[in-house]
């Protein structure tokens, strides 16, 4: 069926119409990976040591004829299933929504509106925008274009782009490849140019999904945290299985039991395998970038959270982020004169000309905020006047490139052969383009600075007649008219002063880069409380500069103006030079390789292209600089809690391997674990690690201490000997208790009752003094967290239930004791903390003296 080019191109599909098409055909996706079922978690959950361990151990029971013991041990495998069943669903509903996020973006006219969407609610008959930098989301046939260029190499393989025409109404789809095809195809890169397409295909039955090669995706990294982490547990689980050898050989040497040798080697294992680092790191990192992404930031790189903390300099653009990017024009010069639009209703017919090229250098529907203002002007002011042209015929546009800071558009009058052509760009660009000499120029850059001064991005505005009949190749050898001066207003962001002071307080550094003016960019920099901000280097002098040079300029100058996007590149590499920790935020083409250089790539989510989002690690969905600084917070926080997790499974760990352990050398001294009271502990370490300190608010003082040291490890030694030292203090009051019941009397059993009632308290103790490292426990139990009283709640029940039901008494080896037994074996536990608590009080008042 022939479809009119034109018909509904301004007006797009309806929300309906997308909505019946999307219920009828699906979403615009390629197959992916599928989350994993039960079955499949179900057998992770089998290869699993803990499992194996399990297992063995309820094997074991079963040969001894310890029955109930065995089917216990059993049973738990199914509970520890659960949770891991909890923790995989909760983790791949974080990452869902984060792919949902990353996913390519598209933006398309929908009921006459241009609208940005997620790539896979495109549907066929959409009208999509193509830009420069952008992936195309589907199949699609241009409309209309200008100096539309595409790179298929990704369907392809030539890495040479294709220049694109306008469908005639009758040519049939081909497949791609060679120039002025009329069709676009999913995946290709818009690389010059812009033009509107109408959706022909979506997912499968797109050139890309035909030959089932699917864009290369998000991979998961392995991150120096991973490593870092890796390295640690396969230490401790050769230390583990060494420990356990020799309880084997010293249980069967010193008692002559080689079964039991073996029940009380795996006991020890089980105490000392650290399986929920892993889970942990897994839970925390996937958890943390779905939280971020609620704060408007996604995260596409993990590692891009470790670094987080460590950031000394933030470096961002000034348009749109720093400030609002709702552009309105404030100010207008004819070189001699000025005119405040804000100050007048009354626009001078001296004017009318600036408005008027400006207006026919614009697009017809612009994106950008600039050409936006300058339309809303133009029909504010030029309504029913001879300066509006509707009738006249574009013939050719010249885009601005990086030579030429400008952008012309020709136009033919109605009913002749006379031509015009008007442009628009930088003041200097724009100079030069009207040949004007020195002079003029000084005359006219004095009108700059004094807009510039005001805090207003400039730009020059030229016309001029073309009598030939070819239209020149480049926009120089037209004889342009200079005409005048716009001055465009974009106010800062209400929170950014806040931001910017909140990253001083945490020890990181702000850097402004602009293509405005120096003037501009000052007043910016004054007007959002940057250090230094009287400082610039523009582009041309940052150019010149030799890279020691730069070096030394770069530590005190915050501010850099006139920058061209390839330049970012030479500020990325000055900062790390310089051992700085530089996230770079950036939007376009050409400001990717500045991106993958920084050890933080920022991309904006709003007006960012594919492009740049594809070379950054995190995406600033509301291209908001506040946004960053809420980043590093939370990247932060996320960390905290992570040492809190992990000092917590330390300090709770050695308790447990000690109580398996030390009894062993000493023959006439009854064990105290058994592998079924391991198993009830890590029903509490699991959901402690995973929910309570993943969920605990940040610290008090998280944006009030320097960056971390990249280099820094993340679980010091320090780290890891105070919390060692926890689980010491945890360790000596349990085997405290555990000689004083033997001492006066009490039967076996009672005493692995008061000593399992000991490490029990003394584990909830350990949870909520880890909560905070700055806080003392009464602080800390004011402070909500509402995950904590179903984790220690549901501890606590399940040790009444182990202490008061026969048959779980039984099966934990317990005899029958008494509540005030059961009070001062929980005290006990509960002093375990007092020597952390010292050291927090301590420590914070040394913090708050210096």
């Amino acid at each position: 069926m022939t479809i009119d080019r034109h018909q509904n191109m301004a007006q797009g599909l309806s929300e309906s119409q997308a909505l019946d098409k999307i219920k009828q055909d699906g979403h615009n996706e390629l197959p992916s990976s599928k989350p994993r079922n039960i079955l499949a978690i179900a057998l992770g959950v089998v290869k699993e040591p803990m499992f194996l361990l399990l297992v063995a151990c309820g094997a074991l029971y079963l040969i001894l004829g310890d029955v109930h013991e065995g089917l216990m041990l059993l049973g738990f495998v199914f509970v520890i299933m659960g949770i891991e069943l909890y923790q995989e669903k909760k983790t791949e509903k974080a990452l869902d929504a984060l792919k949902d996020l990353a996913s390519p973006r598209a933006l398309v006219i929908r009921d006459g509106m241009e609208k940005r969407i997620a790539g896979r609610e495109v549907v066929t008959d959409d009208i999509i925008v193509l830009q420069e930098g952008d992936r195309v989301p589907a199949d699609a046939t241009v409309l209309t274009s200008v100096n539309l260029l595409a790179d298929e190499s990704l369907l392809t393989g030539e890495p040479v782009p294709v220049r694109k025409s306008e469908w005639d109404g009758l040519e049939e789809k081909v497949h791609p490849g060679g120039d002025d095809l009329p069709f676009v195809y999913s995946g290709s890169l818009i690389v010059q140019g812009n033009g509107l397409a109408r959706v022909t295909a979506i997912g499968m039955n797109t050139e890309i999904g035909k030959i089932g090669k699917a864009l290369e995706s998000v991979t998961e990294e392995e991150t120096k945290l991973k490593r870092e982490m890796g390295r640690l547990v396969k230490k401790l689980t050769v230390i583990g299985l060494a420990l356990c050898l020799l309880v084997i050989v010293v249980y069967t040497l010193s008692r002559g039991d080689l079964l039991k040798g073996f029940l009380a080697g795996i006991t020890l294992a089980m105490a000392m395998l650290p399986e929920e680092f892993p889970v942990v790191l897994t839970v925390f990192l996937a958890l943390g970038a779905w939280r971020m992404s609620k704060r408007n930031v996604l995260t596409r790189k993990p590692a891009a959270i470790e670094t987080l903390g460590s950031a000394t300099v933030l470096c961002s653009d000034k348009t749109g982020t720093l400030t609002q990017n709702k552009m309105t024009v404030a100010w207008l010069s004819n070189g001699t004169e000025f005119f405040s639009l804000a100050e007048s209703r009354n626009f001078p017919e001296g004017f009318h000309e600036i408005a008027e090229y400006a207006m026919l250098s614009s697009q017809t529907n612009p994106f950008d905020p600039m050409e936006k203002a300058i339309l809303r002007m133009s029909e504010l002011y030029l309504r029913d006047t001879e300066h509006v042209h509707a009738d006249w015929e574009m013939l050719k546009e010249y885009p601005l490139s990086r030579d030429l800071l400008a952008m012309s558009r020709v136009f033919r009058q109605v009913g002749t052969d006379e031509k015009t052509s008007a442009v628009k760009g930088a003041p200097e660009a724009i100079f030069d383009l009207c040949h004007l000499d020195n002079d003029k120029q000084r005359e006219l850059a004095t009108a700059v600075e004094y807009l510039a001064a005001k805090g207003l991005r400039v730009l020059g505005v030229g016309k001029a007649r073309v009598n030939a009949s070819n239209l020149p190749a480049i926009q120089h050898d037209f004889d342009f008219a200079f005409v005048g001066l716009i001055g465009l207003a974009d106010p800062v962001r209400e929170n950014v002063p806040d931001a910017v002071q909140e990253c001083y307080r945490a020890g990181i550094r702000v850097i402004m880069i602009t293509g405005d003016y120096p003037v501009t960019a000052m007043n910016i920099a004054g007007e959002i409380g940057l250090r230094n901000h009287d400082a610039c280097i523009t582009g041309p002098e940052l150019q010149a500069m030799s890279e020691v040079e730069l070096g030394e300029r770069i530590k005190t100058v915050n501010v850099f103006a006139r920058v061209m996007p390839e330049q970012k590149l030479k500020i990325v590499n000055a900062l790390k030079k310089n051992n700085e920790i530089v996230a770079m935020t950036g939007d376009g083409v050409n400001d990717a390789p500045a991106l993958k250089a920084a050890h933080i790539g920022i991309a904006m989510g709003e007006k960012g292209t594919d492009v740049a989002r594809e070379a950054s690690s995190l995406v600033l969905l509301d291209d908001n600089f506040a946004s960053i600084v809420g980043a590093v917070r939370m990247g932060r926080r996320i960390f905290d809690n992570l040492q809190k997790a992990l000092g917590y499974i330390f300090a709770i760990h050695v308790p447990i391997a000690g109580l398996s352990l030390i009894p062993i050398f000493f023959a006439d001294l009854p064990l105290i674990l058994w592998p079924v009271h391991i198993v009830f502990m890590e029903l509490i370490i699991d959901p402690a690690c995973s929910i309570i300190f993943e969920a605990e608010m940040a610290e008090t003082n998280v944006m009030a201490r320097p960056p971390a040291r990249l280099d820094e490890p993340f679980f010091s030694g320090r780290k890891i000997f105070l919390s060692c030292l926890q689980g010491v203090s945890v360790l000596v009051i349990v085997l405290a208790l555990y000689g004083a019941g033997l001492y006066l009397g009490y039967a076996e059993k009672e005493v692995r009752a008061f000593s399992f009632i000991a490490l029990i308290s003394s584990n909830i103790a350990v949870i909520l003094s880890n909560r905070s490292w700055n806080k003392n426990i009464f602080q800390i139990l004011a402070t909500p967290n509402v995950t904590v009283k179903w984790v220690v709640g549901g501890a606590i029940l399940f040790l009444a239930l182990v202490l008061n039901v026969p048959f779980l008494r039984n099966v934990f080896q317990f005899e029958k004791v008494d509540t005030l037994e059961i009070a001062l074996c929980s005290l006990a536990g509960l002093l375990s903390i007092a020597g952390f608590e010292l050291y927090k009080l301590v420590t914070n008042r040394s913090a708050h003296t210096t």
